[in-house]
């Protein structure tokens, strides 16, 4: 069990320059739209914009993993407003809290990152120093407020907010833990890319893991999604599947995305339950409806686009293109 104090870092005003910046619309199969937004901003060099997030007001925030930003995207205006997260920061994963702050995990800090969208405040949590280079990956809040992280170099961890009391634990199996999410059921999950298994933290007290092997020897599991119903759709980096685990049933199904050689990135799952993907060889979006079993292409028209995740709203899917600095959105059911 560890403790660390906690560090803060205040800036009175972002430490980059807000722009409104064009937008570019492609076509897309009938009832989408596809509209591109500029990550960059006026001094800000390569943003590196992957992981991405609502602020359930309108408005976007992303993750610029080159220049250590937390970006505000208005896509009413195309205005990006980005904050400096710390010396060092190397951002992955955001998601909105339950207080309504934004929650970052910084690999280049090697901490956990809270930026107030209010004032832009930072305050950032360092991992135990036996700790030094976990590669932190991404979060999820349980239903008490906990906030749940996993790093890539081995570990998973957790951070309660109320008492700012840090546990961080080495993974079973070693390196690898990545992806991780939170079923309506309350389950807190995660996926190993190097361990190539999904798991669940069982006893949330205890932080007790139980390991689920998939179906698919060595698929280089990713990224995991919950679904309305608590099934579990992953993407798979290895076998360029997306496969789905029902905990109700311990049944599994896996479908291979389309094309001769696909590497299944990201997952989302959006609130009709439909599965949302990418796929780094065909650079593009994959959306899978599991009731037809059909899938549908949305590739960039710029080259090496790279969506590392996806996440969004009804009506709407969001992806940040780390290979371009831009953010794509494409809404549906037009």
């Amino acid at each position: 069990m560890y403790r660390r104090t906690l560090l803060t870092t205040a800036f009175a005003a972002p430490a980059l320059i807000a722009a409104r910046r064009a937008t570019a619309q492609a076509e897309g199969p009938a009832g989408y739209r596809v509209t591109y937004f500029d990550a960059q901003t006026p001094g800000s060099g390569r943003v590196g914009s992957r992981d991405i997030t609502s602020a359930g007001d309108g408005t976007f925030w992303f993750c610029g993993q080159s220049n250590g930003t937390l970006n505000k995207l208005d896509p009413r205006t195309g205005t990006v407003t980005p904050t400096r997260l710390g010396e060092g920061s190397a951002p992955h994963g955001v998601i909105l809290g339950p207080d309504g702050g934004l929650w970052v995990t910084d690999g280049g800090q090697n901490g956990i990152v809270r930026v107030d969208p209010r004032d832009a405040r930072v305050q950032v949590w360092k991992l135990p120093a036996n700790f030094p280079d976990t590669n932190l990956n991404t979060g999820v809040f349980d239903a008490r407020g906990t906030y749940w992280f996993t790093g890539q170099n081995g570990i998973y961890g957790r951070f309660v907010p109320a008492t700012e009391r840090m546990h961080v634990w080495e993974a079973p199996r070693g390196r690898g833990a990545y992806g991780i999410t939170r079923t309506p059921q309350g389950g807190i999950w995660y996926v190993s890319l190097a361990g190539n298994h999904l798991a669940q933290i069982e006893d949330l007290d205890t932080a007790r893991v139980r390991i689920v092997e998939p179906p698919t020897p060595g698929q280089g599991a990713r990224r995991v999604w919950s679904d309305t119903q608590g099934r579990l759709w992953i993407s798979e980096w290895n076998s360029g599947n997306v496969s789905v685990h029902d905990p109700r049933d311990q049944s599994w199904r896996a479908w291979k995305l389309p094309g001769e050689r696909p590497r299944c990135y990201s997952v989302w799952v959006d609130p009709s339950d439909k599965v949302w993907l990418t796929d780094f060889p065909a650079n593009s979006i994959v959306r899978f409806d599991p009731l037809n079993e059909s899938f549908l292409a949305f590739p960039s028209d710029r080259a090496n686009a790279n969506v590392r995740q996806m996440d969004g709203i009804a009506g709407e899917a969001w992806g940040g293109e780390s290979g371009t600095d831009r953010i794509v959105r494409i809404q549906y059911g037009l």
